[in-house]
């Protein structure tokens, strides 16, 4: 199975520009804990989660104006659609990351996958999660 027969295409993302403040009410309002953040071209430039702006801005008393550039996380892990869904496994282990984006060809982001996404789907992400929930052990 190839990443792009699983990924989610209608990925919402905020620009480096927007405030905490606003992504945080994103979301809110669309039940994420995951945003990325892209030029106006959807290049992808890194991510924000609740959890930096809960540890890199609220707990550093940061306005709520204050750039998501300020507190996202520049680290991109990706792959390609065309790729197989165990890559994205692997990747998402080797990085302890529950979510990966799929970029295209010129890095820009055509969907994102979660590793509940793929447990709904292929039913066996469990060493996966084990490797991502390592690093809530481990940092």
């Amino acid at each position: 199975m190839l990443c792009e027969d699983i990924m989610k295409t209608d990925v919402e993302s905020v620009s480096p520009i927007d405030t905490i403040a606003d992504a945080a009410r994103k979301m809110r309002d669309e039940n994420l804990g995951f945003l990325p953040v892209c030029d106006e071209t959807l290049q992808v430039l890194g991510t924000i989660t609740d959890r930096d702006i809960a540890i890199r801005g609220v707990a550093e008393s940061l306005p709520g104006s204050t750039p998501v550039e300020d507190v996202m996380t520049s680290e991109v892990v990706s792959c390609s659609p065309k790729d197989t869904v165990d890559t994205a496994l692997q990747l998402m282990a080797e990085n302890h990351k529950s979510r990966i984006m799929c970029l295209d060809d010129e890095g820009r982001l055509v969907g994102v996958i979660s590793l509940s996404d793929i447990a709904q789907l292929v039913g066996d992400a469990s060493d996966t999660l084990r490797q991502v929930s390592d690093r809530e052990v481990t940092n």
